[in-house]
């Protein structure tokens, strides 16, 4: 057997890829890790991707219920996963399970939901903006409500008078009783603190191509739409806040952004559209150097990066066109979530998980700050054996010291 994960001066690659496959295939197919020991090593790696004291790279690929399908050889329905719970749980039992015995955990939810305990529906930015929230292609969508200059202006102008009586359109009628039966039982009010970034939310509103013209159209009005997006996320924000008790000096700090849309635009386009919503946002919930300021946009986001380190991100997740070394460079405080690339999991590539892992955790080692993720989402085909491979190449090739 080789020795090379008891020499950590080997830099050598293609042996350390050799040595972990060459273990893997031995071993049945189960990549050799002390599943006890990694668990162990992972929370308190988790707790501080920056830690100084951090035993080992923290891991971010944790698969999720999108992988159940795949890895139980049944057909994808996600409608029915979304909508059916029973069948849900059923299907996370089975799959907990295999995890179990694989990676050392059971990675999805068993328990069901219990209605009594959750709080009524409240409207969201989108029913501010008109749009409808639809079921398409495996996902929800939203529905464009808006066409044209003359409508999206008229939409502006009832959004705005919405965002005045904002407490009164976003609260159910039994929002007050089931708030003070809900309270008495010791469950808090939900807050507002993740939104469809600004691009993204606004090409549904008004259409990829319309909104892209209408920004070089008629920067005027686009301007108005960015500030009408973040007085209405501020006023929501603001409602939910004080239901839940808290005052702007007291509320929770963190908020956090997907915006996969976001590259669409030029760096002076977003610099008009995209910024002011999010330095907004921020200013009012994610003030202090150390607040939650997360994007997530899972696309090619190099030519966004220097703006984007203006607001001084915490955490991010970008596509597999970046590196860590150029997101580094940009953000040099956030957390950052990858760069595996998604297919390259969920095609089970082995031996491309294995360098992807080498090439990130050496261009982090030095300053740390890497969990190591999909760059992007996780999706169905990505098998627990793949899981159990990236902690082994951690647990052998990802320690500190």
């Amino acid at each position: 057997m080789s020795l090379i994960p008891d020499d950590p001066a080997c830099d050598d690659a293609d042996a350390k890829v050799r040595w972990l496959l060459r273990e893997t295939e031995s071993h049945g197919g189960l990549a050799p890790v002390d599943l006890e020991r990694f668990w162990a090593d992972q929370a308190v790696a988790k707790a501080d991707p920056f830690g100084p004291a951090i035993p080992q790279c923290p891991l971010g690929v944790i698969l999720t219920g999108e992988c159940v399908y795949d890895e139980l050889g049944i057909p994808e329905d996600y409608w029915r996963y979304d909508h059916d719970e029973p069948w849900r749980l059923d299907l996370n039992r089975k799959y907990n399970d295999l995890s179990e015995r694989i990676v050392g955990r059971r990675l999805l939810n068993e328990k069901p939901a219990d209605p009594a305990r959750q709080y009524p529906s409240v409207k969201g930015l989108h029913d501010v903006f008109e749009a409808v929230n639809v079921w398409h292609d495996r996902s929800w969508w939203l529905e464009q409500s808006a066409h044209g200059e003359d409508e999206l202006t008229a939409l502006l102008d009832r959004v705005e008078r919405r965002i005045e009586r904002m407490r009164d359109f976003l609260l159910p009628g039994n929002w007050d009783a089931e708030k003070a039966r809900l309270t008495a039982l010791g469950v808090k009010p939900p807050l507002y603190r993740g939104q469809r970034g600004p691009v993204t939310f606004a090409t549904s509103i008004y259409g990829a191509e319309d909104f892209l013209l209408l920004v070089l159209d008629n920067p005027d009005l686009v301007r108005r739409f960015s500030d009408t997006i973040l007085r209405a996320m501020l006023a929501i924000a603001a409602v939910l806040d004080a239901e839940a008790g808290f005052t702007s000096a007291t509320s929770p700090r963190g908020f956090g952004f997907a915006d996969d849309n976001c590259c669409l635009m030029t760096p002076d386009m977003y610099e008009l559209f995209g910024y002011p919503v999010l330095k907004g946002i921020w200013d009012i919930y994610s003030p202090g150097p150390h607040d939650w300021r997360y994007q997530h946009s899972d696309s090619a986001m190099g030519h966004l990066l220097p703006i984007l380190g203006r607001l001084r991100l915490t955490g991010a997740n970008f596509g597999p066109t970046l590196s860590v070394a150029q997101i580094r460079q940009h953000l040099p405080h956030a957390v950052i979530d990858g760069q595996l690339a998604p297919f390259t999991l969920s095609r089970n590539q082995s031996e491309r998980i294995v360098r992807e892992f080498l090439r990130d955790f050496s261009q982090a080692r030095e300053n740390r700050g890497l969990n190591f993720a999909t760059a992007g989402s996780i999706n169905n085909g990505s098998r627990l054996t793949a899981m159990r491979l990236i902690m082994s190449a951690i647990q052998h090739f990802g320690r500190y010291g």
